[in-house]
Order: C-alpha cells, then structure tokens, then sequence
C-alpha cells in the first residue's frame, strides 16, 4: 500500500510543542500522527471524541476558559459614532 500525504506546516508556540508532544507521547505516537488521528475524528464527525479532542486542543493552545466577555452593546461613544454616520 502507498500512503499519499501532503505536507502541511504550521507555526506553533513552545508551549504547544510541548503539550502536543506530551499527548503524543501518552498515546505513543509521533505529534504528526496525534495531530491526524485529531483531524481525523473531526472529520469524522464521532462526537464522542469531541469533548476529548476539545480539551486536548484546550492544553495544546491554551485556550483560557474563564474570561469575562466584553458586553457588545453600544456604549455613548459608539451611539455617538452610529448616529454621525448613520446614512438618512
């Protein structure tokens, strides 16, 4: 069998080597396959995996969870900006 792969480079951070490394490295696998074993369970749609696949992401990238969202409304600034630009 003759495996056809592209290659794909991406720019990660230190610390997302490190905790990519470090999953691959439970898994036994290289961080390449960890990545496509991810890309493939997505792809696939298995839910189940997801939540998984989600909070791996989550240590790889270090996406924070407890941020605060700024409210989107309008503050007086903006009101003032909408009604000066505002097209009658």
């Amino acid at each position: 069998m003759v495996w056809c792969m592209q290659r794909t480079n991406i720019y990660l951070e230190d610390r997302q080597t490190v905790a990519l490394d470090r999953l691959a490295a439970e898994e036994g696998v290289s961080r390449a396959e960890l990545i496509r074993r991810i890309i493939d369970r997505s792809i696939a749609g298995r839910d189940a995996d997801l939540a998984t696949d989600l909070a791996r992401l989550d240590v790889a990238f270090g996406a924070p969870i407890d941020i605060e969202m700024p409210s989107r409304e309008l503050d007086e600034r903006a009101q003032s900006l909408e009604k000066l630009l505002a097209v009658e």
